[in-house]
């Protein structure tokens, strides 16, 4: 492997982990190979990289101590140390720590009931009506930061934005007609405009699946 070789992203393109670890790469400007990966059929670079065998992966190859980013966040905040021309990292150490709580909250309690909701009988669930409301809470407060401020990192979309708004939209695409119903009309917008952006586009675009077996 050259010194030169680029980042390789191991990606699904439906999965909101992969989304907003694509976010951040494309903003920061960075360049990387992008594979495809199809979910019943894993790469075995990617599992040999990463055993847990879940999207994305960031492979960072060097002559020596190459390294893997097994986790979307890490991998967000990766690009945007490289290089974050719009300024989605927050500017001090509260700042920060703030953002990341909210999107630990996300990735948590309401990943949890997200889970659920769209896939009951995964869980032996009869129902996700149950935590389709606990996780509308959440929403709620979502909306309510919306209504005092444009975006979740304030005055301009940044790194809570990019780390939450696909996880809404997986909920919102659960059930489009009772989502449009609930009286979150901040969240319902910042979403709207979020789906209809260039940069949601350019980050969705369609690739074939990387061959497996290919040289790494």
């Amino acid at each position: 492997m050259s010194e030169s070789a680029l980042p390789v992203l191991y990606s699904f393109r439906r999965c909101p982990y992969a989304m907003r670890a694509r976010l951040a790469l494309h903003v920061s400007g960075v360049a990387y190979e992008h594979r495809e990966v199809v979910l019943k059929h894993k790469p075995a670079h990617m599992l040999a990289l990463s055993p847990k065998g879940t999207v994305p992966v960031l492979w960072l190859p060097a002559p020596v101590n190459a390294q893997v980013l097994e986790h979307s966040l890490d991998i967000m905040l990766w690009a945007l140390g490289q290089h974050d021309p719009l300024g989605w990292l927050p500017k001090t150490d509260e700042a920060l720590a703030q953002a990341l709580a909210t999107i630990a909250h996300n990735d948590g309690p309401f990943k949890h009931h997200l889970d659920r909701y769209k896939y009951p009988n995964r869980f032996g669930l009869e129902s996700g009506v149950d935590d389709r409301n606990e996780a509308a809470t959440w929403l709620h407060t979502l909306d309510g930061r919306l209504r005092a401020q444009p975006f979740l990192a304030g005055k301009h979309f940044g790194l809570a934005d990019a780390a939450i708004a696909p996880f809404v939209r997986q909920f919102a695409h659960t059930d489009p007609v009772w989502f449009a119903a609930q009286p979150w009309r901040a969240l319902a917008l910042w979403l709207a405009e979020f789906e209809a952006s260039a940069l949601f586009e350019t980050i969705m675009q369609k690739h074939l699946p990387w061959p497996d077996g290919q040289a790494s």
